[in-house]
């Protein structure tokens, strides 16, 4: 019979204090360092572009979603199971550049294996190996669905697997974010709108959770012993004419400021909305202040001869 070792034990007045206000922040207000959880939302809410903006701001230290910062920055571990390598690389440099990084340099590495099962014992040792020779403070999993063939709704397969995981993160000090679905049309708390057993929202330390409203989309954060921020609306920016073969700069925008009065003048309103904006384009500008196309255009053309405005790959911006 193997020899067994008895479970570690330490008094508690030996554990390191921690102040009960101070949580250690990977992204500060968005993740925790060495968090576990999930980014969730239902299709086509860009909860990739989520997950791979965090691993950028991860990876270079510059600030998540150009407002949250990065206290200390790593390497950055990626497997997405639906999307190739190739595509993952262009998104990730395209959101390089939105954020002035310098993409050649960015230490985010991806898992290139043609699949990753959660549920098999042999892929789950060769992601410890992995873990254990790249040291990453990230580790992106995209998405929960294609990672293992367990009942999503069988609360017992699905701790086991998240069990493994919180494992993995506990052993190599890595946040580990689950990219997961959420339901369509779901109108309840965002966590349980979560698609499958109730295990996944009670698992995540840092849960992120996407959900459309009209034009945009909202993020909601909440943290297992941290304060949430405020929801938060954001939209993907992409070039309005993205070049065929090299990389754009695409970012995910948060969309804070209101719309200035209808009593100024449309070229003042447009000044007034883009003097604490991010690069915007045509078709934001245009629903955030309620115009015309040709009346847009046309003032936006003159305000481009005038030298007040200029056009990015990104949008227009003050000049």
């Amino acid at each position: 019979m193997a020899e067994v070792a008895q479970l570690r034990v330490t008094r508690a007045a030996q554990i390191r204090k921690q102040p009960q206000d101070q949580q250690p922040w990977l992204v500060e207000s968005l993740w925790g360092a060495g968090a576990v959880g999930i980014i969730g939302g239902a299709p086509k809410t860009c909860k990739t572009w989520l997950a791979l903006e965090i691993a950028v701001a991860v990876a270079s230290g510059l600030p998540c979603l150009g407002r949250f910062r990065v206290p200390c920055p790593g390497p950055v571990l990626i497997f997405t199971a639906e999307d190739p390598p190739h595509q993952v690389r262009r998104r990730i440099e395209s959101l390089s550049l939105a954020r002035n990084a310098d993409f050649p340099s960015l230490d985010v590495r991806l898992i290139v294996e043609t699949s990753l099962r959660l549920d098999r014992t042999q892929d789950l040792q060769r992601l410890h190996l992995t873990l254990a020779n790249h040291q990453p403070k990230l580790l992106v999993l995209d998405p929960y669905v294609r990672l293992q063939s367990a009942d999503e709704n069988d609360a017992r397969q699905v701790s086991a697997i998240l069990s493994d995981l919180r494992e993995l993160s506990r052993t190599f000090h890595t946040a580990v974010a689950l990219v997961h679905h959420a339901r369509k049309n779901a109108t309840r708390n965002p966590g349980q709108a979560l698609r499958g057993s109730g295990d996944f929202w009670a698992w995540g330390d840092s849960n992120l959770y996407i959900t459309r409203n009209n034009d945009s989309l909202q993020l909601t954060t909440e943290h297992r012993a941290a304060p949430s921020p405020p929801p938060l609306s954001f939209q993907l920016l992409a070039p309005d004419d993205p070049p065929d073969q090299q990389p754009s700069p695409i970012c995910l925008q948060l969309q804070e400021q209101s719309a200035p009065p209808t009593s100024l003048s449309l070229e003042q309103r447009i000044l007034a909305y883009l003097r604490n904006a991010d690069p915007t384009t045509h078709r934001t500008l245009r629903a955030a202040l309620r115009v015309r196309t040709s009346n847009l255009s046309d003032a936006l053309r003159e305000l481009e001869t005038d030298g007040r405005l200029t056009r990015t790959s990104l949008g227009w911006t003050l000049a």
